[in-house]
């Protein structure tokens, strides 16, 4: 593993404080605030303390991690992405909170992939995505390769099943035993590729996730709700195509996003979003043109607009349940390669993305 932090032992480590920097408008009070000067960093290498309890924030994770991407054979580099999210998003004016009703945001540090060891950071990061949530809070994953949504999913999974164990299931439509997670994908692949049990033949990696968590929901007697958005036909071969019809995938394919498809597609996803009771949402940075996101470890020649993709996310943030709960728990945004990158142009990207992400979860209950 590339050296990116002191200690290549410790899966997790915390954010360094000199990365949250950033103007400061004096002159302008609590109206002039910037990210840099509302994040709370959790100093521990244990899942996120007592300090959450009850606050009803944001937690940003970081999952400095690209073994997954090395392992589909695909252009390295995301492991250095989390902290340079960070970077780019730090300077952006806050807009997300006010006296009535104050918004928290933490940051739980990164968590690294020590000796390839892919499936102990996964687990690792669910464990920190279960404690969060567990507390209350909303979580945004920086990646990463797009191994993080075997990771997010099975924290998610994780906290549902204690949320099916607790009695305050008031807000709760179905059967609390078998919890309908939507999972929205923009993605110009579906990453839904074999693997081996063994991980040995045929290995996890960032192609793999969306598979393994249809297995997963199959052992647990869950619906597998999956959208993805913005596919590429000439990056998915027939046997993705196939597998995805025979698990009862949603899919749109890239061009199928184009501004005059979009009525339909706001009323496809809605429906899709009707249909479910919590939604996990994850943005693979190359489902954009190569041109709106070059640095990104597999570019899209045709690609999606961020016009289109910005349309189809109202419907996600907007979404609320029967007790006029957001259904919108967890995102993670996904391979960005800064080695890639112009003009932190792709940075400045999936900052935006993490702004707008942030702010729904804050307006929402």
């Amino acid at each position: 593993m590339t050296k990116f932090h002191e200690d290549e032992t410790k899966t997790h480590v915390a954010t360094n404080p000199d990365i949250w920097q950033g103007r400061i408008d004096a002159e302008d009070g609590d109206a002039g605030m910037r990210f840099h000067q509302k994040v709370t960093l959790v100093n521990t290498d244990n899942p996120l303390p007592e300090q959450l309890t009850n606050q009803a924030g944001v937690v940003l994770l970081g999952f400095a991690c690209d073994e997954g991407v090395k392992r589909n054979k695909g252009r390295v580099g995301a492991v250095q992405a989390p902290d340079l999210i960070r970077k780019a998003l730090a300077n952006t004016a806050w807009h997300h909170g006010c006296l009535e009703r104050p918004a928290h945001l933490f940051d739980g540090g990164n968590i690294y992939c020590c000796d390839t060891d892919l499936a102990s950071s996964q687990k690792e990061l669910a464990n920190h995505v279960e404690v969060a949530l567990n507390k209350q809070n909303k979580v945004i994953v920086l990646g990463g390769g797009h191994e993080i949504a075997w990771g997010t999913f099975q924290g998610l999974a994780q906290h549902l099943q204690n949320v099916g164990m607790s009695s305050d299931i008031s807000d709760i439509r179905t059967d609390v035993n078998k919890p309908k997670i939507g999972i929205i994908n923009f993605d110009a692949h579906f990453d839904l590729r074999t693997y081996s049990p063994d991980d040995q033949q045929y290995p996890t990696s960032s192609g793999t996730p969306f598979n393994q968590i249809s297995q997963h929901c199959q052992q647990l007697g869950w619906d597998f709700n999956y959208a993805c958005l913005g596919v590429s036909r000439a990056s998915n071969t027939q046997a993705l195509f196939t597998l995805a019809d025979q698990l009862g995938v949603h899919y749109r394919e890239d061009h199928q996003l184009a501004s005059y498809h979009l009525a339909d597609r706001i009323a496809e996803l809605s429906e899709f979003i009707e249909n479910v009771d919590y939604l996990y949402l994850t943005i693979d940075i190359d489902v954009f043109s190569a041109s709106t996101a070059p640095g990104v470890s597999a570019p899209a020649a045709r690609g999606v607009s961020l016009e289109s993709v910005e349309a189809l996310l109202q419907p996600i943030f907007d979404a609320k349940n029967t007790a006029g709960h957001s259904k919108l728990l967890v995102a993670d945004l996904a391979e960005y390669n800064p080695n890639f990158d112009i003009d932190n142009q792709t940075a400045r990207l999936a900052a935006r993305l993490t702004w707008d992400i942030s702010r729904a979860m804050f307006k929402s209950k």
